[in-house]
C-alpha cells in the first residue's frame, strides 16, 4: 500500500473543521474508529475539503462488539455511511479480542475487501502470534499494522515482522501522550537539530520507516508535525532514541 508517511490521529477530535484544515495543510491519510465516535465529523471535513477523495487514504476500526462474522457486514455499512464515502482504503481489527475469532472474523473481512468497501484488511494492537494466525487465515499479512509505538514504548518484534512481510507499521501516540519533552535522548536530538522534542519523536519514527498519525487540533501544531517530514536525523539521532531505557505503555490491553 502506497500509505503517505505521516497521518492523522483523530481520536478525540469533534470538529471538522480541523479534518479541513489538516487536509488543506497536506494531510493525506485519516485514521478514525467506530469507538472514537467520530467517524461523521470525519466524513463531514472530508466533504468540505477541495480535493479529489482519490487524494485520501482513510481509515477506520471495527470495535471488538462488531467482530462476529454476522456483524462484520452491517458494521462496516454502517461506518461508511457515517463517513459519507463508498469505501474505505484500510479497515482495522481494533483489537483481537471481545468477539474477535480469526477464523470467522478475518474471512468476513475478506469478503467486504472483495466487495470493494475495503481497500485491505489491516489490524490493531496484534502481537507477533496473532499476526502470524492472520497470515494462515488470510494466506498474506495485513494492510497495516497499527500499535502503539513511541520513543517510551517500542514494540521492536512488530516492527521487525512489518519489516519481513512487507507491510506498514502505523504508530498511534507517537508523542508519548505528550510526554516526549521529558525524554532527555529526545531533547538532546531535538536540540542538536534546533527542533522541538516533538518533532525529534516524529523524524526518528520516520527514519526507521514507521508511519505516524500524531493527533493535532490547531494550525501551529498540524503544521508543526508536518515540518518533520523534511528533518533528517543521522544513525547516532535515532540510536540515541532507540536506546531509551524508560518503558511506558499508554494504552496496554
Amino acid at each position: 500500500m502506497d500509505l503517505p508517511r505521516l497521518g492523522l490521529g483523530t481520536m478525540g477530535i469533534d470538529d471538522p473543521a480541523t479534518i479541513g484544515t489538516a487536509i488543506d495543510h497536506g494531510y493525506r491519510h485519516l485514521d478514525t474508529a467506530q469507538i472514537y465516535d467520530n467517524e461523521a465529523v470525519v466524513g463531514e471535513g472530508i466533504e468540505r475539503a477541495s480535493i479529489d477523495r482519490e487524494e485520501l487514504t482513510v481509515g477506520t476500526k471495527l470495535w471488538v462488539d462488531q467482530l462476529g462474522a454476522d456483524a462484520v457486514s452491517e458494521s462496516v455499512e454502517a461506518s461508511l455511511e457515517r463517513l459519507g464515502l463508498d469505501r474505505v482504503e484500510l479497515l482495522y481489527v481494533h483489537r483481537p479480542r471481545g468477539d474477535y475469532d480469526p477464523e470467522e472474523t478475518l474471512p468476513a473481512l475478506e469478503k467486504v475487501r472483495e466487495d470493494g468497501l475495503v481497500g485491505g484488511v489491516s489490524v490493531s494492537n496484534f502481537e507477533v502470534s496473532q499476526l502470524e494466525r492472520f497470515r494462515d487465515v488470510l494466506g498474506r499479512p495485513p494492510a497495516a499494522n497499527q500499535v502503539e509505538y513511541h520513543p517510551l514504548y517500542q514494540p521492536e518484534d512488530r516492527l521487525e515482522h512489518a519489516r519481513e512481510h512487507g507491510y506498514p507499521l502505523v504508530a498511534y501516540s507517537p508523542l508519548s501522550g505528550g510526554r516526549v519533552g521529558d525524554v532527555e535522548a529526545v531533547v538532546t536530538v531535538a536540540e542538536k537539530h534546533d527542533i522541538s522534542p516533538e518533532q525529534a519523536s516524529l523524524a526518528w519514527l520516520l527514519a526507521k520507516d514507521i508511519y505516524p498519525i500524531p493527533k493535532a487540533s490547531s494550525r501551529t501544531h498540524l503544521e508543526a508535525n508536518r515540518a518533520a517530514l523534511d528533518i533528517a536525523l543521522d544513525d547516532e539521532d535515532v540510536a540515541r532514541i532507540d536506546g531509551v531505557e524508560r518503558e511506558e505503555e499508554l494504552y496496554p490491553e
